[in-house]
């Protein structure tokens, strides 16, 4: 692994002294960090100096050293996610949710990324990245770094989480160590509830090796007849599709349904001999992709869909101690490589320690709750959205703002008004919970313009998405699915009413799907604005999507896959501008990840020419910070914390002037050429005041922050003073106690109260 080091406790990084001596800070009475810009006019000029090492010994712009390989920093990234898990500082069902994250984010990875680079390498294709690593080398290296990632989340399980469990009243047992009632209720759990789901398929003389469903887990069991003494196989899938993975046998007591399974083979195979048993589970290739010649998306998407079952092998997971005979009948019948084979101390599929972190009780061994609070311009019974809108714009930060009380709450009143004449909406993921699909119905059954634009390929989500767009289409809803070639991944809300002799436009524009469940763990953020010019973008890029139009330029929004590459370039081209001429020049963009060539080589030309640029990337970032001549005036740091971090701003400082954007995108070809994304201006000051102290509170993190170095080892900082998500909760909570302190003195002056 390139990661640093491989336990919780690293030191801190040495660097950080340095980077923040870069800027005084100082705490203000509202709590917010006042920063003394990065780069003063007088600075600049020693930056100059400092820029003047000789050009031949810089490397090209384009050189691979420069660039990380995309694959392997998403493993750094897997990486910090399982540190956080062996953090004993972390409560303990919150080390067993983050071991199932890290189990579901490498599944996928697998399944998607991993799944690509073999098909470039059955295909013979030598597609190559900035770091210009070759397919073939890449699967090499990512099964060197994801074996050592695997042995240490199941080390982590087995040996420090599970016991660490057990003592606090939570075990996860097999059933050899169950005694008295607790096999009685094993026996009876099997009898009554799994037994008669079961099917036990033999394999042998016309009866192929059955078809291995993707992410299903195995029991692969060796029999023989006592009659004809010839020994033959079966597999016995593990039913956890729809019985719980772990059976609960009392309270807090819980048996892996393998575990109970395999204990009861003989009743599966009567009049056989069981000679042993093995699990095992396999990963199949789960991408797909749409023909741009498909005339009914829906239909090919859901064709797709059927197909992905039966994708290549990617992965196979086995236990340990699987014995050498069965290991090589699986190869042979799943026909995949050495190095495609994943050897698992304890448990397989780990993903499902979701059910252990959702049981009942426990809350000492949780994270400390957190309830989203109301904006206070929202504040009230029901408020008035459109008023408060137009008053000012308005920002909401979830999960510390209500998604229920801002969003939720703006759709709901668009329904009920009847002066809105059309609600338009884009759903990339969305909930059962959330009220907006079944809002959008309300209005069209109200004979309001109600516009949904679906996006049929969210991956993983394509089933749910269909199903919502059929039921909101037989309401009325006009939905739209997109363009077979290209992702419509935008977040935004577009609000039309008649005012006056006119129409006003009430646009949300946000950096998260809209999604009643994932606000309350995803951070991100949403601007809500009456801006005209805002208003007819988003207008015109719902036509676009809707019918046939081409807006050459927007008037204030950034999009893609037209022109937000070349708007983002000639951002940081004017920011460089500035510096040259001596004005105070910095750079600060937050997002999920990094990877476009064309922009981390701006940012390189931005350092090179003396301009400080600070990245906060929470998963991958293919450049590198740090290096002489190159970099070195680039700082990438990442919070990977409870709250996940999601929000995607980009932030462009010259002399008295800033540039701030928020949106969708982040800086990755896929999103900059093959989906529908939008950056939009945030003008109004105290909006950017507020978007400017959280970014100044991100890199001030020494508690859930990490700083990655020139050679690609990502360091944690582990000060413990400052967190960036404890301090956004405690903003929050303050303001709006404020705005209720500020409402109750009303209340008291009023005659009414009198």
């Amino acid at each position: 692994m390139r990661v640093a080091s491989s336990v919780p406790a690293v030191g801190p990084d040495t660097r950080n002294s340095d980077h923040m001596n870069d800027a005084e800070e100082a705490a203000e009475p509202d709590g917010t960090v006042a920063t003394v810009p990065l780069n003063s006019a007088d600075e600049a000029d020693e930056a100059d100096e400092a820029a003047g090492t000789d050009e031949e010994s810089r490397p090209p712009l384009d050189s691979p050293e420069l660039y990380h390989n995309r694959e392997l920093s998403w493993l750094d990234f897997s990486d910090r996610v399982l540190q956080i898990a062996e953090d004993e500082s972390v409560p303990l069902l919150e080390r067993a949710k983050f071991l199932a994250i890290f189990a579901g984010n490498l599944d996928e990875f697998f399944m998607v990324r991993v799944a690509g680079l073999h098909d470039q390498v059955d295909a013979g294709i030598d597609s190559r990245g900035p770091d210009r690593m070759a397919p073939g080398e890449t699967i090499d290296r990512i099964a060197e770094c994801a074996v050592e990632l695997a042995n240490r989340h199941s080390r982590q399980f087995e040996q420090s989480v599970r016991p660490a469990l057990a003592e606090s009243g939570i075990r996860i047992i097999s059933c050899e160590q169950c005694e008295g009632a607790e096999l009685e209720a094993v026996e009876h759990r099997f009898r009554e509830q799994i037994f008669p789901v079961l099917t036990p398929l033999a394999v042998g003389p016309g009866r192929p090796f059955p078809y291995i469903s993707n992410l299903s887990l195995s029991l692969a069991v060796r029999l023989r007849d006592p009659d004809s003494e010839r020994q033959t196989f079966a597999r016995v899938k593990v039913p956890k599709e729809v019985l719980p993975r772990f059976v609960r046998i009392q309270r807090d007591t819980f048996v892996p349904l393998e575990d109970v399974i395999a204990r009861h083979l003989d009743l599966l195979f009567p009049g056989m001999e069981i000679l042993g048993h093995d699990v095992f589970r396999v990963t199949r290739d789960a991408d797909f992709t749409i023909s741009d010649e498909a005339d009914d998306l829906v239909r090919a998407v859901e064709d797709e869909l059927r197909r992905r079952r039966f994708g290549e092998v990617v992965r196979l997971e086995v236990g340990a101690d699987m014995e050498p005979m069965m290991r090589e009948k699986l190869v042979g019948w799943l026909d995949v490589e050495e190095r495609q084979i994943y050897d698992v101390e304890g448990l397989l599929d780990l993903a499902d320690l979701w059910q252990i972190h959702g049981i009942d009780g426990h809350g000492e061994l949780r994270e400390p709750a957190w309830s989203p609070v109301t904006l206070p311009a929202l504040a009230g019974e029901k408020p008035d959205v459109f008023e408060a809108m137009r008053r000012e714009d308005l920002l909401v930060h979830h999960p510390y703002d209500s998604f229920a009380t801002s969003v939720e709450r703006f759709v709901e009143q668009a329904v009920e008004d009847p002066d809105v004449l059309a609600l338009k909406l884009t759903v990339y993921r969305t909930s059962g919970e959330s009220g907006l699909v079944p809002a959008l119905i309300r209005a069209a059954e109200l004979g309001k313009q109600a516009v949904c634009m679906v996006e049929l390929k969210a991956r993983f989500d394509e089933r749910r998405n269909i199903e919502w767009a059929r039921t909101m289409e037989e309401a009325g809803v006009h939905v739209v699915y997109g363009l077979p070639g290209i992702k419509a991944h935008v977040k935004a809300l577009l609000v039309v009413r008649r005012e006056g002799s006119g129409v006003r436009h009430y646009t949300q524009i946000g950096t998260g799907n809209y999604n009643a469940k994932t606000a309350r763990i995803y951070e991100d953020l949403g601007l809500f604005t009456t801006d005209p010019d805002i208003g007819a973008d988003v207008a015109d890029m719902f036509n676009s999507l809707t019918g046939y139009a081409r807006p050459r330029r927007y008037r204030k929004v950034l999009t893609a896959p037209t022109h937000m590459r070349e708007s983002v370039l000639e951002e940081i081209e004017s920011t460089v501008e500035a510096h040259r001429e001596g004005q105070h020049a910095r750079i600060v963009m937050k997002m999920n990840s990094l990877v476009d060539r064309r922009c981390i080589e701006a940012l390189y030309e931005a350092s090179r020419a003396g301009v400080r640029v600070d990245l906060n990337v929470r998963g991958i970032s293919c450049l590198r910070p740090g290096v002489d001549g190159v970099s070195e005036n680039i700082r990438v740091v990442s919070i990977v914390g409870h709250v996940l971090e999601h929000s995607r701003v980009y932030m462009f400082e010259r002399g008295g002037e800033t540039r701030l954007y928020l949106g969708s995108a982040d800086l990755m070809p896929r999103n900059l050429d093959t989906r529908v994304e939008m950056l939009a201006p945030v003008e109004d000051p105290s909006l950017k005041a507020e978007i400017e102290d959280t970014l100044e509170r991100c890199f001030a993190d020494d508690s859930w922050s990490w700083e990655l170095d020139a050679h690609g080892a990502w360091h944690r900082r582990r000060d413990g003073e400052r967190s960036v998500q404890h301090e956004l909760m405690e903003r929050a909570a303050r303001r709006a106690a404020a705005a209720e302190a500020q409402a109750g003195g009303r209340r008291a002056r009023s005659p009414a109260a009198t």
